[in-house]
């Protein structure tokens, strides 16, 4: 019988030693959540309304924002919770479920980028067969493709998290639950959990960031290809694409490293890395492609001036 492996429960931890500033700490992640939830949600709203939007292009950034409000809705609880309500304890089959949503999520975000990066790579490289190969039906069956590989490829090593007899002081370094986390607790052999990750991070991740690399440097060897007057118009239609992928992959990079070579580092540096891999991307998304796309500019002024006339 493995000690206090019947626990139903783990404890989330806030900011260790800061405990009487956790108000003060959740507010500005209360207003990054507020953002979150308004950039993501009107960029939902206006791809569903706005029928100048209904392109392949607008489609993935709609799912990728859809992804970034899963990724807000999955952590925002317990973190709040925590900070706001010290409600600490959680259940095992919630954790472990938070665990998933938000590794799954993570993959299926690498994919939706890996999917606009296509859309932009056919876009430039074939424009006049772009509406016959970037198909509703093509576009769909992507989406359905991406969400598969996010969703599946996560369950191997989330199951036996359900079965493992946990021996440790349930007590979790976050204020949600990671696998990586949750696995150092265990008290059996966690030789597969440790190293099945790895590999999909290789898999996915890596595969996902040197394809989406390997289009870019074929977009631009077409652009430098083409009369000077329509480069710039072709580069601009990458630019926010460009960006949401640096700051998702930049985001992925640093926190690995802090994880891996970061063993002097102090845990709060490796709190303020986890929030920022969950919250920086989510909340900068919409503000890239509001900033640097003039369609979304048109729809938001097309949108909010309709809504106004309607009034």
């Amino acid at each position: 019988m493995w000690p206090n492996s019947s626990s139903s429960s783990f404890l989330l931890t806030g900011f260790p030693g800061l405990e009487t500033s956790h108000h003060w700490i959740s507010t500005p992640l209360f207003f990054v959540y507020i953002s979150v939830f308004f950039g993501n949600g009107t960029l939902l709203l206006l791809i569903k309304e706005d029928h100048n939007l209904h392109e392949p292009m607008y489609y993935f950034l709609a799912m990728l924002a859809a992804t970034d409000l899963g990724v807000t809705l999955t952590t925002m609880p317990t973190v709040l919770g925590v900070l706001w309500l010290d409600h600490r304890e959680i259940g095992n089959g919630a954790c472990f479920s938070q665990a998933y949503f938000i590794h799954s999520l993570s993959f299926v975000e690498s994919g939706v980028l890996l999917a606009m990066a296509y859309d932009r790579f056919v876009a430039i490289r074939n424009p006049l067969r772009y509406t016959s190969i970037l198909t509703n039906t093509r576009v769909v069956k992507i989406c359905l493709g991406v969400l598969l590989r996010g969703f599946v490829s996560v369950i191997p090593p989330i199951m036996p998290l359900y079965f493992f007899p946990y021996c440790h002081s349930h007590i979790l370094s976050h204020a949600f639950c990671l696998h990586q986390d949750i696995i150092k607790l265990a008290c059996v052999d966690v030789t597969f959990n440790r190293l099945y990750p790895v590999v999909l991070v290789v898999l996915i991740l890596v595969l996902d960031s040197l394809t989406i690399l390997l289009s870019y440097v074929l977009i631009l060897k077409t652009v430098l290809s083409i009369a000077s007057k329509e480069r710039s118009k072709a580069l601009n239609t990458c630019v926010s694409h460009i960006c949401c992928v640096l700051v998702f992959y930049v985001t992925v990079i640093g926190l690995s490293l802090i994880h891996r070579f970061g063993k002097s580092v102090p845990h709060v540096v490796h709190l303020i890395m986890s929030y920022v891999y969950f919250l920086f991307p989510p909340l900068m998304n919409p503000i890239i492609y509001s900033v640097k796309t003039k369609q979304i500019q048109r729809g938001i002024l097309r949108f909010f001036t309709t809504h106004r006339v309607g009034a």
